[in-house]
């Protein structure tokens, strides 16, 4: 194989000789070009949440429920971007796609940079914005199936881990670096005056990463890989949406990562309504570098226990932290505590990334398992059999993140319906603590339970 070949021939993560020799030197480099791309792609799709903050400071006059629906559009559009783009790895190839999918990302942030400079731009722009946005959504489905070719069966949960776990960090850096790139003049323009008579310029949270995605391009042009070997149409990878482990595990991941990406959206916000005299984007960013940290354990933790039963105990983890919640909330008879409720939701955000990893690498392995076996029933020889089953397995990877996704809409939403209708997110909280119950017990029937579908 030629390793300076930017197609990969013969390419087969399996054979211990060729992972000890070259393979695992190309994994490496693709997936390090994967996590800047993937970074970048995060920092896009959540900058809404960090610059809705801002909006009604610098002369926009939007409603608390209109500032949610902004912060829930990218995930809402990021979702159903997600469905396409879980199946385009093996038409396109990886290093075209990520070339092609990061390099658009530049749309959105020179609209958004001009759009929040206008007082006079319109709810419906910043909403078209918003789901444009989602591009980088979309992303993370093609980035973590095109990363899962590249790894063998035995480090899927490390891969994606870290694939995953490190491009979510990009929500971490939009909420670090946003409050402090806003505060200087650094590409020019005239500067918004704030209802506290300082001076920000909003235009930088959407413009500092241009040129971030311009680099980020040009790498995954000239150092990532297309795999020769892997090649499927868009018929043959649908047919994991016919399989009832492609909508069980897609629910379990709903629970998991939709809300740590509705979590991440919706938090500040959420923290700004509930304590408005605490300046939240100076801490708002933890939470999620705490969920970039925490995912690449729980693909890790997966790797040596199974992803069910990382999952399971997870779940119950996350039931926990969500009625802790409710006694840090203000009511009419307590101002809350937002030391208290800050801790909770730090604990929310590790525990529901971890989970992301440890359910990811279930699907990974649920998947792989059951379609060796399908293929070699067909027929297949063992390679035939191994490919076969790397197609369904990413194409259920990226399908089940393209669910998981639609979180990052219903949980800011959620947060804000209630919030209108009762004053309180209580109601939001309870349905949270109800859905995790019910993966609990989903998790146990369907894979653990005696007699059911368990995985080694």
């Amino acid at each position: 194989m030629n390793t300076n070949n930017r197609i990969l021939d013969n390419w087969d993560p399996e054979n211990v000789q060729l992972w000890q020799t070259t393979g695992s030197k190309i994994a490496r480099r693709n997936l390090w070009v994967s996590v800047f791309c993937l970074t970048l792609a995060f920092c896009i799709w959540m900058v809404f949440s960090a610059v809705v903050l801002k909006l009604n400071h610098v002369g926009f006059h939007f409603s608390n429920n209109q500032l949610f629906w902004l912060a829930a559009l990218p995930s809402i559009s990021g979702a159903l971007l997600r469905v396409p783009f879980s199946f385009v790895i093996p038409i396109v190839g990886g290093r075209r796609w990520t070339t092609i999918s990061t390099l658009v990302l530049i749309i959105p942030s020179i609209w958004l940079g001009f759009a929040v400079q206008d007082p006079t731009t319109s709810f419906t722009s910043f909403a078209i914005i918003a789901i444009l946005c989602g591009l980088g959504g979309g992303n993370f489905a093609s980035s973590m199936a095109n990363i899962s070719f590249f790894y063998p069966k035995r480090l899927q949960g490390y891969g994606l881990g870290l694939n995953g776990g490190l491009g979510d960090g990009g929500v971490s850096v939009v909420q670090l670096c946003v409050p402090l790139v806003i505060g200087l003049s650094i590409f020019g323009g005239d500067p918004q005056q704030t209802d506290l008579h300082t001076s920000i310029w909003l235009q930088n949270a959407a413009f500092i990463w241009v040129p971030f995605i311009i680099l980020a391009s040009i790498l995954a042009w000239f150092l990532m890989n297309d795999i020769a070997g892997i090649k499927a149409s868009l018929s043959g990878q649908l047919v994991v949406l016919k399989k009832k482990d492609m909508w069980v595990t897609s629910l379990l991941y709903l629970a998991t990562f939709g809300s740590f990406i509705g979590f991440s959206a919706g938090f500040a916000l959420l923290t700004k309504i509930q304590f408005p005299d605490i300046n939240i984007l100076h801490y708002a960013f933890l939470g999620p570098l705490l969920g970039a940290i925490a995912r690449p354990i729980g693909g890790w933790l997966s790797d040596k226990f199974t992803g069910l039963k990382v999952t399971l105990w997870n779940f119950f983890a996350m039931f926990i932290l969500v009625l802790l919640v409710f006694p840090t909330l203000p009511s009419e008879h307590s101002s809350g505590s937002f030391a208290l409720f800050y801790l909770v939701f730090m604990g929310l955000f590790a525990c529901t990334n971890l989970g992301s990893g440890s359910s990811f690498q279930m699907i990974a392995a649920l998947f792989h398992t059951k379609s060796v076996i399908e293929g070699k029933a067909q027929g297949m020889d063992s390679h035939k059999a191994d490919e076969y089953a790397s197609i369904l397995s990413s194409a259920a990877l990226g399908f089940a993140s393209a669910i998981g996704a639609v979180g990052g809409f219903i949980i800011p939403k959620a947060f804000g319906s209630s919030i209108q209708m009762t004053g309180s997110p209580s109601s939001a909280l309870i349905s949270f603590a109800i859905f995790y119950l019910i993966c609990i017990a989903l998790t146990w029937f369907v894979y653990m339970r005696k007699g059911s579908q368990q995985l080694s």
